[in-house]
């Protein structure tokens, strides 16, 4: 359990040195966006983020904020695999695990989620890129964190002998 807190800390303070180049990370999303002549539908899922980088993207920049989103949702769903061989599970963790996975899914459509109070990654954006373009796909990571801490806590509270060693 140890081992899963530690990586979620790390995980966390990746997220951080992320959230400090949000205006980066949108604007990088926006030129990509253009572009790609994909100005139309918002921004609705992490594989939609992978083809803007691989495809449309022009300068290093962007590839750098793209690819640090993108490596943020893969070690995030590392660890959502690794919580599954951690705890084998009761109701409450594996709807919470279950939802991770879901929300985490490459071509999982993001686009109607939002990251709620005490995140402000929403806020920062202006009204219509919040409605519009970018909200779910900037949400995506505070949720899914707060996500696993809930998943910590519900396993912390079960007995010992329910949780068994990954390694």
């Amino acid at each position: 359990m140890n081992e899963v807190k530690e990586a979620l800390r790390n995980i966390e303070q990746h997220y951080k040195l992320f959230l400090q180049q949000q205006f980066t990370f949108i604007g990088a999303l926006q030129r990509t966006r253009e572009n790609a002549h994909d100005m139309i539908r918002p921004v609705a899922s992490i594989s939609q983020v992978q083809s803007y980088m691989d495809h449309h993207c022009n300068n290093s920049t962007d590839r750098r904020i793209l690819n640090m989103f993108l490596n943020i949702c893969n070690d995030l769903s590392k660890l959502c695999h690794k919580l599954e061989t951690v705890h084998s599970g009761n109701n409450i963790t594996n709807s919470i695990l279950e939802r991770c996975k879901l929300l985490l899914s490459h071509s999982n459509d993001l686009s109607a989620i939002r990251a709620k109070y005490p995140h402000d990654v929403v806020n920062h954006l202006s009204c219509h890129e919040a409605k519009n373009h970018y909200g779910g796909v900037v949400s995506l990571i505070p949720i899914v964190l707060d996500c696993m801490k809930e998943w910590v806590t519900h396993t912390e509270k079960l007995p010992r002998h329910t949780l068994y060693n990954a390694n």
